[in-house]
């Protein structure tokens, strides 16, 4: 059996039965980071300028796009979602492959449930399904598709997002192949959108376009069969320098990649949070401030120079992916919110000057867990500390508790925090609701029809039983 074939019958007859119950608290955690994120970024104004040029081309308004008021069709509400989810880069990661997995699956599906009636038990299988065969691809490529400048999240995602909705959609065999297929064929993003709103895109896309291949595989539009693994197909394209098949069925059904999937405690690229971490510790065991640091070293693994080597920055978005900014608001600020990664904040004297005065190495000794962080500070002290394991990777996972507070610190920046908690309640009952609508009419502000944290109005009720596909 062909990789793309397996993956179109483990999708097939995946159970959530089948699903143990740590990989279920596990997706309900990922949910509620996703969620959280989602609504948080809402209103900024990088989804003002996507609605507004968009929404003149949406079909009927009947999906939700959360944290907003605005409905769209399913497929622009799903574009939506993504491009929200990940533009503050707060969303999750899994470390072993660098996808932002969580945004393209659930974008899709929050797009998809807010259409219709639909039990949480087939979307968390569903959400669990998708982030699987995304989590597998992606795998499979890695690390030398990501290294040719592919945004691993937007094009492994594609594949996710497909599989989700063709779940929900109970495509036979040969058009869930077809769905994969035309997934594989819209993969796309790149590296160089990196720090702009063309990042938060990719996620947006994959999730559109994986919706959208599984409605053309159900009407019977047809696809290359094998997609993933033939001589022209998605691994051989894009991973020329190498790529590892067997990675795609190796345990599948039972060694879940959700195990292992991480959550931020910091809006930036993951591998900056060492370096954060550190320069957290010196601010708070010195009592750095403004002027005290003259100079900072920092060694860090060499993907952190690959990724975040930014050093010219006009723009929030842009400190995201610059070490060197994420070395500096730690030691002036002493933080790293979403504050810390504003124009404002990028354009700070005295974080500028920091920033200006940082250097970093490279050492293939490091993880990519881990750095050394050196102040030179203005009365002639030399300040140092190594970070072994930095706060919300795999080995210091952040705790519900932690995932909460970040829910709310988020979503209250687009809804009133009764609310905030209404849902977040919900989204941690997910595979409980007998309808996902309930989760969704909670995620978003107040409007006509909407009640929040009530049951699905009869507007709602009335567009699901209009429509059999999304």
């Amino acid at each position: 059996m062909s990789e793309t074939e397996t993956l179109a019958s483990y999708v097939l007859n995946g159970r959530f039965e089948d699903i143990p119950d740590d990989v279920r608290h596990e997706a309900a955690r990922s949910l509620v980071n996703y969620l959280g994120c989602a609504i948080g970024a809402a209103p900024d104004a990088a989804l003002d300028i996507a609605i507004r040029a968009l929404s003149p081309y949406s079909g009927p308004p009947t999906a939700s796009v959360l944290g907003r008021a605005e409905r769209l069709d399913p497929l622009h509400a799903s574009l939506m979602n993504g491009i929200s989810s990940h533009l503050y880069d707060f969303d999750d990661t899994t470390p072993q492959n660098y996808i932002h997995p969580t945004s393209p699956v659930a974008s899709a599906l929050f797009a998809y449930a807010s259409t219709m009636p639909l039990s949480g038990r087939d979307f968390v299988n569903a959400f669990v399904l998708g982030f699987e065969v995304e989590s597998r691809v992606g795998n499979a490529v890695f690390p030398a598709h990501y290294d040719a400048g592919w945004h691993i999240t937007g094009t492994a995602g594609v594949f996710g997002a497909a599989a989700a909705i063709g779940k929900l959609l109970g495509l036979t065999r040969q058009q869930m192949v077809w769905a994969i297929g035309l997934a594989a064929t819209q993969a796309a993003g790149l590296r160089e959108m990196f720090g702009s709103m063309g990042k938060p895109f990719h996620p947006g896309r994959s999730a559109q376009n994986g919706y959208t291949a599984a409605l053309l595989a159900q009407q019977g539009f047809t696809a290359g069969e094998r997609s993933i693994e033939g001589a022209r197909g998605f691994a051989v394209v894009q991973a020329a320098a190498g790529h590892d098949l067997s990675k795609i069925g190796a345990d599948l059904g039972t060694d879940f990649n959700l195990r292992r999937n991480t959550y931020k405690p910091y809006p930036c690229g993951i591998v900056n949070h060492p370096t954060i971490d550190g320069a957290i510790q010196l601010h708070d065991a010195h009592g750095l401030g403004a002027g005290s640091v003259r100079a900072v070293r920092l060694t860090v693994a060499p993907l952190v120079l690959d990724l975040c080597n930014q050093k010219d920055l006009t723009r929030g978005l842009q400190g995201k992916f610059s070490v060197y900014h994420n070395a500096a608001i730690g030691l002036v600020r002493g933080r790293a919110g979403l504050d810390e990664y504003t124009d404002d904040a990028v354009n700070d004297a005295e974080v500028r000057r920091v920033r200006e005065a940082t250097i970093a190495t490279g050492d293939a000794a490091l993880t990519e867990d881990q750095a050394v962080v050196e102040a030179e500070l203005a009365d002639g002290r030399t300040l140092r500390v190594f970070v072994e394991q930095s706060l919300g990777n795999i080995n210091k996972p952040l705790s519900d508790h932690q995932l909460d507070d970040k829910f709310r610190a988020q979503a209250v920046r687009a809804i009133p925090a009764a609310q905030a908690d209404a849902a977040l309640a919900l989204c941690w009952q997910v595979a409980e609701l007998p309808d996902v609508r309930e989760l969704v009419i909670a995620s978003v502000p107040a409007g006509p029809g909407i009640v929040p944290g009530g049951r699905p109005g009869a507007d709602l009720q009335a567009a699901g039983s209009a429509r059999s596909g999304g």
